[in-house]
This record gives structure tokens, C-alpha cells and sequence, in this order.
């Protein structure tokens, strides 16, 4: 009998439910990481383990890590069982049920829920295409104590998501001081002169596993370094090609980037040389055996 996703565990049990109490809930401590599942494992799993653990750590949320590859390996082993091919898999932790305020509760019993989703093959349309692009209007707040991580409080992200419907497959972030950060959901890299750019997230923005994979493996593989700098609009509309990346869709040519509210021709910035993004999206397809 074939399994419906979405599938939910809290805590190893399916269905259950999440405590109002969860602080998780009550004030988005926590932290969460989203993966692509493909015939069997998650193939970054090593990376999105790391960032998980690392920002664990930051937030001070201790968690058994035998018991969170207990949950996730049954978790996992429904799907192999069943034969689902691509999935994408989410793993929430939290601080766990705590009292009113914010103060630490001083017994922490951490919560984790892991939800399996539908997925996709890498190559959609968006991946071999391309996609357009907007400058959103909200400015992300500068926070060092919580840059890079992927915390609960995605709010945001939300109200820049809310600044558009669907003519638009992203919008890219700025800071309060006009640097570009990242996008919506996704990263962002430059390519001028047959360099690689992206850039800094020291003060905000999510540091992903896409990212971080593109950074070490992906560009050195074709002979690439990547420079992290701090980028502003005008560097991104001399460029040669920009992308996006995302550890669930993988790498985004950009084809047109809008950088007024209004869709207009004047505008947009078009982008028609993906020479390096198809090399990176290339060497992708053979790390994740698609």
C-alpha cells in the first residue's frame, strides 16, 4: 500500500501533534533544514548535518543526535519501502514545551519533527530555462548573532514573498544598508570576467547547503574559486550571469532581473550567457546521480 505525503513524525511518532507549548511555536526557537530526497538517502545529508548541528549549537538547543538518526532513518525507510524516488524531506528541532517568557526553560527536552514532501526531478523547467527575478522592496534587518543560520522566524522572508504572485519565480533581498544578500529562498551567485561571486552573509541571510556545496566541490571542480564579497545592485547589473541556488531545486539560471516594483521594460536586466551556470549545474547532476 503506497504512502501519502505529506508524512509527519514529532518526536518518532507519525501524526502526533506539536504542543502549543513548543517553543518552537511560541517563539520560533528553533532551527529546521530542508533536503532533497532521491531513491533511498538524502545525497548533502553530510552538510545539511553539519549546518544543523552547528546552529544547534549557537542557539544553545542541546539534542540527542542517535535519536534524531533514529526518527529520520524510519522516516527514511517508509519512503525506500515504498518506492518514492523523489522527495523532500524537512527536519525541524526545537527547544522543545517550555513556560511563558523568555527565559531558558532550565530542563530542555528538545522536539523533532521530520515531514517528507513531494518532490521533483532536478531538471524542471525552471532549472533548464531559467527564471525571472525581482528586487524586493523590504530591506532584511542586520542580526550577526543569527546570520547564517536557517532559524524558525522566516517572517521576513514571508512579508518580501508577499510583494508578488507568480510572474516572478524569486525576489532578491537587500540589507537596510542596500547590499545584496540573497533571495527569497535561495542564494545567489555573480559571474563577471569568468569569476565566481557571492555574497556575504556575516550580518544576514542563510547560509545553505547549496551554497556551501557550490563554494567547496562544484566550482573548483571546473576550475572555479569563488570570492565572497559584498555585492550592491549595480555590480549585479554588469554581470555576465547570475543563478540562484537552493538544496532542494538545485541551480537557477537567472534570465531577467527587475529591479523597479512596476514590470516594466526599462527595468529589467537581461541575462542571456549561462555558460558556467550550465558547467555547475552539470557537475551537480553528476553529485546527485541525476
Amino acid at each position: 500500500m503506497s504512502i501519502n505525503l505529506p508524512l509527519i513524525s514529532v518526536n518518532g511518532i507519525l501524526d502526533a501533534a506539536i504542543s502549543p507549548l513548543d517553543r518552537g511555536f511560541a517563539y520560533g526557537d528553533g532551527v529546521f533544514e530542508t533536503c532533497r530526497y532521491r531513491h533511498g538517502s538524502i545525497p548533502l545529508w553530510d552538510c545539511h548535518y553539519e549546518r544543523l548541528l552547528h546552529s544547534a549549537g549557537r542557539l544553545n538547543i542541546p539534542f540527542d543526535e542517535a535519536l534524531l538518526a533514529q526518527y529520520l532513518d524510519s522516516m527514511l525507510a517508509c519512503l525506500r519501502g515504498d518506492g518514492v524516488a523523489q522527495a523532500v524531506v524537512k527536519i525541524t528541532l526545537t527547544r522543545g514545551v517550555g513556560g511563558r517568557g523568555y527565559r531558558l526553560p532550565h530542563q530542555v527536552s528538545p522536539t523533532y519533527c521530520i515531514g517528507v514532501f513531494p518532490g521533483k526531478q532536478l531538471q524542471t523547467e525552471e532549472y533548464c530555462n531559467g527564471v525571472s527575478v525581482r528586487v524586493c522592496d523590504l530591506r532584511l534587518s542586520q542580526a550577526p548573532a543569527l546570520a547564517g543560520m536557517k532559524h524558525l522566524n522566516r517572517l521576513e522572508h514571508i512579508l518580501a514573498r508577499a510583494e508578488w504572485q507568480d510572474e516572478f519565480a524569486e525576489g532578491l533581498l537587500l540589507d537596510t544598508q542596500d547590499r545584496v544578500i540573497e533571495a527569497t529562498v535561495s542564494n545567489l551567485f555573480v559571474v563577471k570576467r569568468n569569476q565566481l561571486f557571492t555574497p556575504d552573509l556575516s550580518t544576514a541571510g542563510v547560509a545553505g547547503v547549496m551554497r556551501k556545496t557550490i563554494i567547496e566541490k562544484l566550482a573548483p571542480a571546473i576550475g572555479l574559486d569563488c570570492r565572497i564579497i559584498n555585492m550592491d545592485l549595480d555590480f549585479l547589473r554588469t554581470a555576465e550571469e547570475i543563478f540562484l541556488s537552493n538544496s532542494v531545486y538545485g541551480i537557477w539560471p537567472v534570465n531577467t532581473m527587475s529591479d523597479d516594483q512596476q514590470v516594466a521594460v526599462a527595468s529589467q536586466h537581461h541575462f542571456s550567457n549561462h555558460q558556467i551556470t550550465h558547467m555547475l549545474q552539470q557537475q551537480l547532476a553528476h553529485l546527485l546521480g541525476e
